[in-house]
């Protein structure tokens, strides 16, 4: 099938294009992308090919995310592999990595194979298996990294689960860097966070909440970047929430650390005052922290001291929400909210445009070591179109994900995504949305 994109605003990071363009396609790749006035390529002149007018949109690459909870195999009634890639769809993502905390852990090749095989169809997203570093995330054995790799990982890391043994740790880095094996961690002692449901400052007090320091982050961290140091191994930190982790990060790097990290989207916007008066939707791992945090994570994205964003998409059913705070389940819903979030930051930064939606489409694509994210001829044709003007106003009936749970309900972000394409086929059409 041949199809143009016509007259839209062509913006594709990886190669630094940002101009009015027409983009064409077929097979399920991109083949040209040219001025409107120019001739079009062989093979597709007027009648001989399907035609998308994204006039007054932006035509980017599909975004990349690197945390989205599908909530297969196990719990399935929090959400459903459909359910999930509708949202992805929605939300202009096109790939994903897929944590390992699922029922049962993905430590297993069968069970990442089956994860594999049952998001094959064409109007899914691409997806990512990030395997268990460790059986059950259990944290005592390591898994057989090798042979999930065949199976069809792309790292391996522990979701929201520590390694207390530092001896497994260090030995899973080893092994890991031995292969080349990008390990992918929370920073988050166990211990200093144990039972802490909120950031340990004047909000937690106030309201009466068990607190998580700034010191969990760190001093996990301290151990991580020790570790990285000493075995070499390809190090991601997930979700990094403090001005003090980046701080650490940024020193890493400077030690010559193969170290890179990304931040939540939740977390670039919100802060522990967002909790107002225990609002569990605001319930998140790791907790939302103060507001110089925030500033914090929001420029170090800029300068690319952050390498990406994401969504940390963690569907949770109504049971899990609408119970007291301290008692609710962690996560939020994300995928759809993943780029209306990012215009609102770039926005907010006054950040060229290129510039912001690279966190989200190049840069993690280069995090997960795969080639998506870009628009260059030749690439798949995993494409989001999108009304940089028109807004997207958040409601329990306009998210097609499952799980309801956002802080953001009732607001309206910027962007509305108007098509997404995978491989050329339109898997999420809005046009006359």
């Amino acid at each position: 099938m041949k199809l143009k994109i016509s007259n839209g605003r062509v913006v594709d990071p990886a190669s630094g294009v940002d101009q009015l363009a027409d983009v064409y396609i077929a097979d399920g790749r991109i083949v040209a992308i040219g001025d409107g006035g120019k001739v079009a390529p062989a093979g597709f002149e007027a009648g001989a090919m399907a035609t998308i007018n994204a006039s007054g949109c932006v035509v980017a690459p599909g975004l990349v995310d690197l945390a989205a909870r599908l909530r297969e195999p196990g719990f399935e009634y929090k959400a459903t592999l459909e359910s999930e890639m509708a949202a992805a769809a929605a939300g202009g993502v096109t790939s994903l990595a897929c944590p390992p905390d699922t029922d049962p852990v993905l430590d297993e090749p069968g069970l990442v194979e089956m994860l594999k095989h049952r998001a094959r169809l064409p109007e899914f997203a691409n997806v990512y298996p990030i395997g268990a570093l460790t059986t059950g995330l259990g944290g005592k054995r390591i898994t057989e990294m090798a042979e999930l790799v065949d199976a069809g990982c792309v790292a391996f890391g522990q979701a929201n689960v520590g390694i207390v043994d530092t001896e497994v740790l260090l030995r899973a880095m080893q092994y890991a860097a031995t292969f080349d094996f990008p390990v992918w961690l929370q920073a988050q002692d166990p211990y200093l966070a144990r039972n802490g449901v909120a950031h340990d400052g004047e909000v937690a007090a106030r309201l009466g909440l068990k607190g998580i320091p700034v010191a969990a982050e760190t001093v996990a961290l301290g151990t991580l970047l020790l570790l990285a140091q000493e075995t070499g191994v390809r190090l991601h930190v997930t979700r990094v929430s403090s001005a003090a982790g980046l701080d650490m990060i940024r020193i890493g790097r400077e030690q010559g650390i193969k170290i890179t990290c990304d931040v939540s989207a939740h977390h670039l916007h919100l802060c522990e005052n967002d909790i107002g008066y225990f609002n569990s939707h605001a319930r998140l791992d790791p907790p939302l922290r103060s507001q110089r945090d925030r500033d914090a994570l929001r420029q170090g994205l800029a300068d690319g001291l952050i390498d990406a964003l994401c969504s940390d998409h963690a569907p949770v059913d109504d049971d899990g929400k609408q119970v007291p705070f301290g008692e609710a389940e962690t996560g939020a819903t994300g995928l759809e909210l993943l780029l209306p979030l990012t215009l609102k930051w770039a926005q907010e930064m006054k950040l060229p445009l290129t510039k912001a939606l690279a966190r989200v489409t190049v840069d993690p694509a280069r995090i997960l070591g795969i080639d998506a994210g870009t628009l260059r001829v030749g690439a798949a044709a995993d494409v989001c179109i999108f009304d940089p003007q028109a807004d997207m106003l958040v409601s329990r009936s306009s998210l097609r994900s499952q799980g309801k749970n956002t802080p953001f309900l009732g607001y309206a972000l910027p962007g509305r995504v108007k098509a997404t394409l995978i491989d050329g086929k339109l898997v999420h059409d809005g046009l006359f949305a």
